[in-house]
């Protein structure tokens, strides 16, 4: 049977070796003398090798044996060995280092996300971040593989969702996007039957009309885009208009107008989603809630 070496007994005897003598290996360990030379002793007795040579009472020096000289590296090096894991695991504790995976729909990833990200590393360094974005489906599909912690999206039909827990943080309302020179960029807001004689772009959002009395507008829908870059040039290049949720409306373009839809309102919920029976990771935990004290300042 191997012998089980304490990190303490192995701390002792690098001490007492290179201090070169029990008193000040037991002034740097805060113990006393006696203590040391039995935590040596037991050291000794689990190896079944002497470490240090039969003190020379004129000189009170302590010599390592052969034995001692050979094994002084290999305690070294488990003791380095032992402080890496815990000073890493005491990071990891205080969500400083590991990694951090997420997926999120491309609305808060793009202009949530960056704010809140930059804040919470801003004292973690040493913390690798992995940030997917993609619609609903594929950040519910991440979240069930276990590709990444936790995601962020909108939770379609929840009560098929049974496994997940779902934490809902931001709402945006649902409204038409089209070109500034198009015949509705002038309304304030729309009815859903406004839009049936323009050509339509569905795309990944247009699920949330599903359940609404505007769903007829996905069967009208002449186009599909699922990418939200391709879907913002087509509508800047005037071949249709869309319903979008607000967060998603790009902001920067100048090309394009977001008009409410009154006629139904259409309210979407994004929120944290993560697996019900599956403990985060404490970084993930960390991360969200991060992301809860600040929806609420």
């Amino acid at each position: 049977m191997l012998p089980e070496l304490k990190i303490a007994q192995l701390r002792h005897f690098v001490w007492v070796a290179e201090l070169k003598g029990f008193h000040a290996a037991a002034e740097k360990a805060h113990r006393t003398q006696p203590a040391i030379s039995l935590s040596i002793k037991d050291l000794e007795n689990k190896l079944g090798e002497s470490l240090f040579e039969k003190r020379n009472s004129r000189t009170a020096k302590t010599e390592l044996t052969p034995f001692g000289k050979h094994f002084i590296p290999k305690a070294k090096e488990l003791i380095a060995h032992h402080d890496r894991i815990a000073q890493d695991m005491a990071l990891l504790a205080e969500h400083k280092t590991g990694h951090l995976r997420l997926a999120s729909v491309p609305s808060i990833a793009s202009q949530v996300l960056p704010e809140l990200l930059l804040r919470f590393v801003a004292n973690t360094p040493d913390l690798h971040v992995s940030c997917f974005d993609d619609n609903s489906d594929a950040v519910l599909k991440m979240v069930e593989n276990q590709q990444v912690d936790f995601g962020i999206s909108h939770l379609f039909h929840a009560h098929e969702h049974s496994d997940k827990t779902f934490t809902s943080i931001w709402e945006d309302q649902i409204g038409v996007v089209c070109p500034c020179d198009h015949p509705l960029a002038d309304k304030e807001q729309l009815h859903w039957r406004e839009l049936r004689q323009h050509r339509l772009i569905s795309n990944g959002t247009s699920r949330l009309l599903e359940d609404s009395e505007a769903s007829p507008l996905l069967g009208d829908s002449q186009f599909y885009i699922s990418n939200m870059i391709s879907l913002i040039a087509m509508l800047e290049a005037g071949i249709g208009i869309t319903t979008l949720p607000w967060y998603a409306f790009p902001k920067e373009s100048n090309k394009l107008r977001f008009i409410p839809l009154e006629s139904p309102t259409v309210t979407r919920h994004i929120g944290i989603v993560q697996l019900s029976n599956k403990s985060l990771s404490p970084p993930a935990q960390a991360m969200i809630d991060f992301i809860l004290a600040s929806s609420q300042n």
